[in-house]
């Protein structure tokens, strides 16, 4: 019976680490708030600040964002709660992010080095945000059409700054 016991704790043990260990991408940026500022193609503005803190013992990382919540871009606020997950039916790390809007966008998260990607639909395209690894207080961000390692097209280019 003992060594039952000690056989489920260590597998749960390995089960919780391999979670952890899966969203080790995001280590850099937890803990932090990370500040941009930019114009998208259509000419509307970017201006957000993302907080990251793992959650549910490191097993999800969650973001809230505060942006625009109106649409005439006049008001700021909790604009996106986010969460990541690892999945380990499909080995993948999952991402939802909810907005003040009502909408939800959901895909999946990869990292290429110390680079981290999002992929989602939004609407019948497929569209890439990529956190590129500058240093410990910086990452280019862009929004676009990626495939192949590189951009198509480019919808928003931007730098994510530390805050705190």
């Amino acid at each position: 019976m003992k060594n039952a016991i000690l056989i489920f704790i260590l597998l749960i043990s390995t089960v919780t680490y391999a979670q952890k260990s899966n969203l080790s991408m995001f280590n850099n940026l937890v803990g932090k708030s990370w500040k941009a500022s930019g114009t998208w193609g259509d000419g509307n503005k970017f201006d957000q600040e993302i907080r990251f803190h793992f959650s549910l013992d490191s097993t999800i990382v969650i973001a809230e964002s505060y942006g625009y919540i109106n649409k005439e871009q006049t008001k700021t606020g909790l604009r996106n709660h986010g969460i990541r997950q690892y999945d380990k039916n499909t080995d993948s790390i999952k991402f939802w992010e909810f907005d003040v809007f009502g909408g939800l966008t959901k895909g999946s998260v990869y990292s290429e080095g110390k680079n981290i990607i999002y992929q989602y639909t939004y609407g019948t395209s497929t569209v890439t945000d990529m956190w590129e690894y500058v240093d410990d207080s910086t990452y280019n961000f862009k929004v676009g059409f990626y495939e192949n390692g590189e951009w198509k097209q480019v919808y928003l280019s931007t730098k994510f700054k530390k805050v705190k």
